[in-house]
């Protein structure tokens, strides 16, 4: 299977749009999944791989999209400023989430709908401003370069914090250091609990040489 993006195909703006396709299948797939009495723990199954997968895309996000953002588009500091910031709530909902999910004193009079509504909502505001930052960075950067976010965004994904955290610095330095301690952490309980973690929607490889197409019986052939 040729997975080699066509020509003029904004590459970032494609992998971001598949992730959140995936983020809101997997919300859904956890929402309609709820603990009952005679099933406590049978939603973890299911709302792990949305709270893990959501929060190490949010954190990426902020590792690789922010700085490049905050560099090459106007008002870049107030955009990253208004990402950070979307970002602390869509990881407070999720916290609640995970509270309600395991039984939290903070989380019991709380209703599930209230807090599937809260965070369908909050993921939804993150679609938007990520995808209208993306959109201003492919106005603003080559092919070449979107390519090359798409898979360090990739590639940050598979080490970042599986669990949010909304209350750690998001921007800079402190947030760096601060998302190298929490995976550390994240990935001590994800051990213990056996949490499964999924794997991060992958960028489509760029088109190979001649040569590479020769050596792997895999010629693309111009139209």
């Amino acid at each position: 299977m040729n997975d080699s993006p066509e020509a003029g195909v904004d590459v970032l703006a494609d992998t971001i749009t598949r992730t959140y396709a995936v983020l809101h299948a997997r919300m859904r797939s956890a929402e309609a999944c709820r603990p009952t009495q005679d099933a406590p723990r049978a939603a973890y199954s299911a709302a792990d791989p949305f709270l893990a997968s959501t929060s190490r895309h949010v954190a990426a996000a902020n590792a690789v999209l922010v700085p490049a953002a905050r560099r090459r588009l106007g008002q870049g500091h107030r955009r990253a400023h208004e990402f950070a910031r979307q970002s602390r709530r869509l990881e407070v909902a999720l916290v609640e989430l995970k509270a309600k999910l395991y039984g939290s004193t903070y989380a019991v009079r709380r209703t599930w709908t209230s807090i599937w509504d809260e965070v369908e909502e909050e993921l939804a505001r993150m679609r938007t401003l990520e995808l209208r930052l993306v959109d201003d960075l492919a106005a603003a950067t080559s092919e070449e370069d979107l390519g090359d976010l798409a898979e360090r965004l990739y590639r940050c994904e598979r080490r970042v914090p599986t669990r949010p955290h909304p209350y750690l610095p998001h921007r800079g330095v402190p947030g760096r250091l601060a998302r190298r301690l929490a995976v550390r952490v994240d990935r001590f309980w994800d051990t213990a609990e056996g949490r499964m973690i999924p794997e991060p929607v992958r960028p489509p490889r760029s088109r190979d040489g001649r040569i590479t197409q020769y050596l792997l019986a895999d010629p693309h052939f111009p139209g």
